[in-house]
């Protein structure tokens, strides 16, 4: 029997994610195991926190990472917020929103949805008047919709859900790292993500963090979340107090988010921001140029996530196909109502430079023409 090293192939990622890695990143993921109840380990997880608190603009001390992709993030919030028959309102524009809805459903809430068209977002007067008609227990979002590529401005939605008593919870897979996340200026008990976007990591660590109203939330707490693995009090025994073993950590993903979380602290994140802001608008620029219209309004499109229209008489499918025939380039189409309509193009994390963007509308602008 022949054995043989496997070998990825390289690929330009320009999709919603996973997007670019650091090369720092890829060689922390190289450093040797060590057991999941080690020292070094809760070091790293502790150096991870300190990060992680500049990158959502908290001083939580309950800011943690959970072992699993940005839609365990998602189910941790939802699993340890909504208990049984809790009034729970979404702001529901996007496939993410909706997955909200889902899961708050399936933990036996009832769900209130203020519907928008994919790709809009809510005024504050809006997000205020529906959290005060409908007074519920939790109110859920989408800050960075990764379907859409929409923003959602979170401040009125924190403060008129602290101002009726509820707990709010925030989205922010496709923003942390890229945008400014603003959990505590926005009022936000608890905020998820995932590694795989702006944060330039690979996918399979969901960072949250949660407001000390929260947690005294969920200290009073009468039932036990549905879902043991993500049982939060659980969890912070095992990462902070007792260390009292409950799973067995991806020790090296922990590495790896250690080492992109570094990059971050060391380019700045208001630098970061920047870098982000600008890249964005010289695609969107560039995309002009060459007749491409964008589906978000200006004010509210993402730095990290593009979403221009699919122009007339122009197959998605085969302007995806081509790039990645050609320039072995990756960006991904739209679904739900947006399917055909839109392209979905990531410029975050490590590959957000001018280079990438020029490249890639150079790409663009020949699979188009073809």
């Amino acid at each position: 029997m022949t054995s043989h090293t496997l070998r990825a192939p390289t690929r330009l990622l320009f999709g919603p994610g996973p997007s670019p890695v650091h090369p720092r990143v890829y060689e922390a993921m190289r450093e040797p195991i060590v057991g999941h109840l080690d020292p070094f380990f809760f070091e790293v997880n502790q150096e991870i926190a300190r990060l992680l608190r500049t990158c959502y603009g908290t001083a939580n001390e309950f800011t943690m990472v959970i072992s699993g992709t940005g839609s365990a993030g998602m189910e941790a919030a939802v699993a340890n917020f909504v208990e049984p028959g809790a009034k729970t309102a979404i702001f529901a524009n996007g496939y993410f929103s909706d997955r909200l809805a889902e899961m708050a459903g399936r933990h036996g809430a009832e769900v209130v949805r203020f519907e928008k068209p994919w790709g809009e977002v809510y005024s504050d007067e809006e997000a205020r008047e529906f959290i005060l008609r409908e007074r519920p227990a939790v109110v859920a979002f989408v800050q960075a919709e990764t379907s859409t590529g929409a923003y959602q401005r979170p401040h009125a939605i924190g403060a008129t859900a602290r101002e009726v008593g509820a707990i709010s919870i925030m989205d922010c897979v496709t923003s942390l790292g890229g945008m400014p996340v603003d959990v505590d200026a926005a009022g936000i008990d608890v905020a998820y993500s995932g590694t795989q976007k702006a944060l330039g990591c690979p996918p399979g660590l969901a960072p949250i963090t949660v407001s000390p109203r929260g947690v005294e939330w969920l200290r009073q707490r009468k039932t036990k979340p549905v879902s043991w693995y993500l049982d939060l009090k659980l969890l912070l025994d095992y990462y902070e107090s007792a260390h009292r073993y409950h799973h067995t950590a991806p020790i090296s993903m922990f590495y790896a988010l250690r080492e992109a979380l570094a990059v971050i602290e060391e380019e700045g994140l208001e630098a970061r921001w920047d870098r982000h802001k600008r890249n964005h608008e010289l695609f969107v620029a560039g995309l002009a140029e060459i007749g491409v219209e964008m589906l978000v309004a200006p004010a509210h499109r993402l730095w990290t996530l593009n979403t221009p229209k699919v122009p007339e008489g122009v197959n998605d499918l085969e302007v995806r196909k081509t790039l990645m025939a050609r320039h072995s380039i990756e960006i991904a189409g739209g679904f739900g109502p947006l399917a055909g309509k839109v392209f979905r193009i990531g410029t975050m994390g490590y590959g957000s430079t001018e280079e990438n963007v020029r490249l890639l509308l150079a790409a663009l602008k020949e699979a188009l023409g073809r």
